[in-house]
């Protein structure tokens, strides 16, 4: 697995803003639905997502009891309206490019308010059976 955390996929529009990140040991990229998932520390912790609303910025992934924390510290995250279990910051947002850093910065310091565990996968022949 260490060599896959610091495996980089084809440029994505958005992989700028978690570039500080990527020093960190525990650092993971992964595609997920067309967007490029984010790992540190073994938790989810940011999805980059690069089409079209609601599916263009910084999707948060974090437990719905920090949403309102979260909302309230950086401006402009709001409610992603499909995945209403996770927090959105648009791109189309006049600060996006502030705000995503300071988000990142939190993610970097390992703000327990940010990430998920990843969900064990099971595959299809287990669920079968």
């Amino acid at each position: 697995m260490a060599s896959q955390s610091k495996k980089k996929t084809k440029n994505h529009p958005l992989l700028w803003a978690v570039e500080s990140l990527m020093e960190e040991p525990s650092y993971l990229e992964k595609p997920m639905f067309g967007c490029l998932a984010i790992y540190l520390h073994g938790r989810l912790m940011l999805v980059l997502a690069s089409g079209e609303e609601p599916w263009d910025g910084l999707l948060i992934p974090t437990e719905h009891q920090f949403h309102d924390a979260i909302v309230k510290e950086f401006q402009d995250v709001v409610q992603h309206p499909v995945l209403k279990k996770w927090l959105y910051l648009p791109e189309a947002t006049e600060d996006f490019e502030t705000v995503a850093s300071d988000i990142v910065e939190a993610v970097k310091m390992n703000d327990q308010r940010f990430g998920v565990e990843p969900q064990e996968r099971i595959s299809k022949r287990k669920r079968k059976a």
